[in-house]
């Protein structure tokens, strides 16, 4: 098994590779060893000294480390504990894991018809590029009111220091663009 590594936006992320699938569809984001409960994986890799954070996307993990962390020091120990899980067959997830998704709050109306136009765009075209860089963003909420949609950094996209400037300058232009209704993205908390 070849593993191949990527870097990311993030110093303090980085993305690896293994060769298949690894959610499939869906992400899931583990901030602290004690959610990492659900997956064999995520809590082998939460033992490791510095590792602060794992992420599961379609076809990638990404790791997060502390900032006084070298990555020379933690990336064989991680490349073994993905080499070891995916040779040893164990499941990614046990018990009632379900991938998160996009907030499934009901709208009403001609908001639910704005909300689905956001669902969209970030599904077809904002997702898959975060993707790239070993992140995922969500949708959180749409206020009807303001027009301002918050949405949920997660992966190489939470805490990356360039994630301000892409949710200002890239997703909310094509949002506003898009969708006439959308005033401002907030990165909801």
């Amino acid at each position: 098994m070849f593993i191949q590594t990527e870097a990311t936006p993030n110093p303090e992320v980085l993305k690896f590779l293994p060769g298949q699938t690894v959610l499939g569809e869906g992400t899931r984001d583990f901030r602290e060893p004690e959610e990492a409960a659900a997956s064999p994986l995520a809590a082998e890799l939460f033992e490791i000294t510095g590792v602060t954070r794992v992420f599961f996307g379609p076809d990638f993990i990404t790791v997060g480390k502390h900032a006084s962390v070298d990555w020379p020091l933690i990336k064989a120990p991680i490349l073994a504990a993905i080499m070891d899980h995916y040779t040893s067959g164990r499941p990614l997830l046990v018990g009632d894991s379900e991938d998160a998704g996009h907030d499934d709050t009901a709208y009403e109306g001609e908001t639910a018809q704005i909300v689905a136009e956001i669902k969209e765009l970030l599904d077809t075209r904002i997702r898959p590029a975060v993707a790239q860089d070993g992140g995922d963003i969500l949708f959180n909420r749409f206020d009807v009111n303001t027009g301002v949609v918050w949405l949920n950094m997660r992966g190489a996209c939470s805490g990356c220091p360039s994630s301000s400037a892409t949710l200002k300058a890239g997703v909310e232009n094509m949002l506003k663009h898009y969708v006439p209704e959308v005033t401002a993205v907030e990165q909801a908390l």
